[in-house]
């Protein structure tokens, strides 16, 4: 009976181990300036509570690339611009000038500070063009989680000046050519509604039910109209449902604009920030951007 037991049991061990063996080995991905590339960090703007910054990757070699410009998630209220370098590093290698920006958070500033300072990384973008080898024509945003809930908004609200700030750099457009949201709720007012969530009243400095108006003007799905940038969403499957997604895809498709979603097979929530789901990111983003930053077709 002891030798039945100690062979179950070793059957176990080796069922479990190869269930082990099964899933993505996933790694930490550390950020490091790929060679060809200098590592800007220049200041956007600069307020009481805070200094807004921009990292930015430009290449060696002489040209006039296209940029995308990515917002760094948090929950509106942490810092994580350290995280998504890797991701940004690699898709400068892809033939991009790339950029991250360092907003003011809901600690010290609440909404719509975050998305102003993301506008103003847009028009800083344009206006330092020439300096940092961008083609001012060709730029995208990205972002993920809080990220990804600005860069929905960043480029649902192109051309409305209600939301553009008091930033530096007003003569330039904050308008994007693309955008992707990665793992971002797109209706806060919806998700919000019934109890709403202590980083949204951080963020807004109210609750939805005080401020529902707020809520709704902050929801990328309620800027959905004709002219909007091409948008496509990235999730993974182990991530919670992203309340608006599904319904703002509708919204786009209806006015024929181009959009899809990803979804990461066994991905958590902040997939790019490791592999192998930071090299699956890339390789959609490039693919994406590749399509929507072309250089325009000259007609003969």
């Amino acid at each position: 009976m002891s030798r039945m037991i100690a062979i179950l049991a070793l059957l176990l061990s080796a069922t479990v181990a190869t269930a082990q063996d099964a899933k993505p080995k996933w790694a930490k991905l550390k950020p490091k300036t790929p060679d060809g590339f200098k590592m800007i960090e220049a200041v956007v703007a600069t307020y009481p509570e805070d200094v807004v910054k921009l990292t930015v990757y430009v290449p060696d070699k002489p040209g006039k690339y296209p940029c995308i410009l990515d917002i760094h998630g948090g929950g509106w209220a942490n810092r994580q611009v350290e995280s998504d370098k890797p991701m940004m590093e690699r898709l400068a290698q892809r033939g991009y000038v790339t950029a991250i920006i360092a907003y003011r958070l809901s600690t010290t500033s609440k909404f719509p500070a975050a998305l102003h300072d993301c506008k103003s990384a847009v028009r800083t973008l344009r206006a330092r063009a020439a300096e940092w080898k961008i083609d001012p024509d060709r730029i995208g945003v990205m972002g993920g989680s809080a990220g990804g809930h600005l860069s929905g908004l960043l480029a649902m609200t192109g051309g409305k000046p209600d939301f553009e700030g008091d930033g530096p750099h007003k003569d330039q457009s904050s308008a994007v050519k693309a955008c992707i949201v990665m793992a971002a709720t797109q209706d806060l007012h919806a998700a919000n509604e019934l109890k709403s969530a202590e980083n949204a009243v951080a963020f807004f400095g109210a609750t939805c039910a005080d401020k529902p108006d707020l809520y709704r003007a902050a929801s990328p799905i309620h800027h959905v109209r004709v002219g909007v940038p091409p948008v496509v969403f990235i999730e993974g499957e182990k991530d919670t449902l992203k309340v608006g997604r599904a319904e703002m895809m509708e919204k786009l498709k209806a006015l024929h604009i181009p959009t899809a979603v990803h979804t990461l097979k066994d991905a958590p929530h902040p997939f790019w920030m490791s592999d192998p789901w930071c090299a699956q990111t890339v390789d959609i983003a490039d693919a994406f951007f590749k399509e929507h930053l072309r250089k325009p077709t000259i007609e003969r």
